[in-house]
């Protein structure tokens, strides 16, 4: 005769007890089974196993905080997950995070300073281990939040020599110089700069652009096209043909890759030639912009190694472990290629 296992509540869960009753075993050797730990008898680790799959058993991640006076969660908060760079960025977070046995509590932001503070409000609540943050612009009440929680904190994509504060970035003033310069190199004197979004970032650089064409002697305000609304291949292509029908600059240093891959589509449509009548350069290397016709040059950014790096710092600083240097600027390299 099969033996029948216990079902759940009309009204609940499935919970320890349940599994425990199912196997006739207490409900730490359950949680000891199901967390693999050596001393649990094989025989009872099996039976434990066997009735947590038969009754559908799910371990509840803040009972066990609460037991165990140790969280499993980091928060990770990013501002969009329609941009690649933050896909990437996460993936890597979580690629490194759970290994360790760390599951990541994901918030989008939508860059909103507000929502932002929500989010982190609702995720504090649940108690992380470890907080992912993008970036240093927020609100006053949110730096309050992060201070103010205990909960060690690494910050993403930017780099401080502030005391007290961990990140793992890359500059982007000098990245947006870097490219600035180049097109300089290559002839170019009329460089226009075409930004969305218009974050800390991108601010930053839109500086490094400044200070290049302000080294060369010939910075133009007029060349700068800044929008607030979210990057995109179609904002890309209208800031294009708007660019080459007031300005006609010598080269285009767009501040985010699918704006640049719009432009190209744009160029193709319109019959102007990329690179002959315009460069076109843009920022982080986004998938496809090595397929663009011609192809895209580009600033390629570390984005995974970032995530990579920022979890394994927080992974120490959770762990109570020294941190090798507490400000990590890891390098970016230009993609030059066909369009500029």
């Amino acid at each position: 005769m099969t033996e029948r296992l216990p079902t759940r509540r009309s009204s609940g869960r499935v919970t320890l007890q349940h599994v425990a009753d199912a196997a006739g075993v207490s409900p730490i050797t359950v949680s000891r089974a199901l967390r693999g730990e050596r001393a649990v008898a094989p025989a009872l680790a099996e039976r434990a196993r066997a009735a947590a799959a038969a009754l559908g058993y799910v371990p509840d991640p803040a009972a066990r905080a609460l037991a165990s006076h140790r969280s499993t969660q980091v928060a990770v908060l990013i501002p969009l997950l329609s941009n690649m760079l933050f896909v990437d960025l996460l993936d890597a977070v979580q690629r490194t995070l759970r290994p360790a046995g760390y599951q990541t509590l994901i918030g989008i932001t939508h860059y909103d300073p507000h929502e932002e503070e929500q989010l982190l409000r609702e995720q504090l609540a649940h108690r992380p281990a470890g907080l992912l943050v993008t970036g240093f612009e927020r609100s006053e009440e949110t730096r309050a939040l992060i201070a103010g929680s205990g909960v060690p904190c690494v910050h993403l994509m930017e780099t401080s020599r502030a005391p007290g504060v961990h990140c793992v970035g890359f500059s982007q003033h000098a990245a947006g110089r870097a490219m600035t310069e180049h097109l300089i190199a290559r002839g170019a004197r009329r460089i226009a700069f075409a930004a969305a979004q218009l974050d800390e970032r991108t601010l930053q650089r839109a500086e490094g652009y400044r200070s290049a064409l302000r080294d060369a002697g010939c910075y133009d305000p007029a060349l700068e096209w800044l929008r607030p609304e979210p990057s995109s291949i179609a904002l890309g292509a209208s800031m294009f043909e708007r660019i080459m029908a007031a300005d006609a600059p010598d080269a285009v240093f767009f501040c985010n890759d699918d704006l640049a891959q719009g432009a190209l589509l744009a160029a193709l449509r319109l019959g102007i030639q990329v690179p002959r009548q315009v460069a076109v350069a843009g920022f982080n290397d986004l998938p496809g912009s090595d397929q663009m016709l011609p192809t895209l040059t580009s600033v390629a950014t570390p984005r995974a190694e970032v995530g990579v790096a920022a979890a394994r710092m927080l992974l120490a600083l959770m762990r109570g472990e020294p941190v090798a240097a507490a400000s990590v600027a890891l390098p970016w390299h230009l993609a030059l290629r066909e369009s500029a």
